[in-house]
């Protein structure tokens, strides 16, 4: 075992400015490779967690709209407008995840599911097994007048 690797597991925060300047020395040869290569790939996970973190809350807050709108507040709306805005900065930020956003939208759809049920306290029957909101819907929306701001087409 490596000291950078030691430093890894006892002292993070070592380890990233000693990763950082052996990048810039260029001296390769001795970065902790199998490490760095697993947070690198960790930071990519972590965007596609946040959209899919993002996703599901604005879910959330249609299927709450939709299904129990006696009880909609001007705060639903306004965390509607908010995941949107966030949701397009992060594709904007990272287009690699663009390609990503069918897959997101659908792994998001089924915790979003059972945190409305859990919200609302409704009836698992009175929500619908299958998302009824499309993502080229939801893509509509965002680029409509309901954000405060006019965005363009995420893709």
């Amino acid at each position: 075992m490596t000291y950078t690797t030691t430093l890894y597991d006892t002292d993070f925060y070592t380890w990233t400015a000693q990763t950082v300047h052996l990048l810039r020395e260029r001296r390769f040869s001795e970065l902790d490779l199998e490490n760095l290569i697993e947070e690198i790939e960790d930071l990519g996970r972590s965007e596609y967690r946040a959209l899919g973190s993002r996703l599901e809350v604005l879910l959330i807050h249609l299927l709450k709209t939709k299904y129990q709108p006696e009880m909609y507040t001007k705060s639903w709306d306004l965390t509607i407008q908010e995941q949107r805005l966030r949701i397009h900065r992060l594709l904007r930020d990272n287009p690699g995840l663009k390609p990503k956003l069918p897959e997101a939208w659908e792994d998001a759809w089924k915790p979003a599911l059972i945190q409305a049920q859990r919200e609302t306290g409704l009836d698992a029957d009175v929500f619908p097994l299958i998302n009824p909101f499309t993502l080229d819907d939801a893509i509509a929306l965002m680029n409509s007048a309901l954000l405060p701001i006019a965005l363009p087409l995420i893709y």
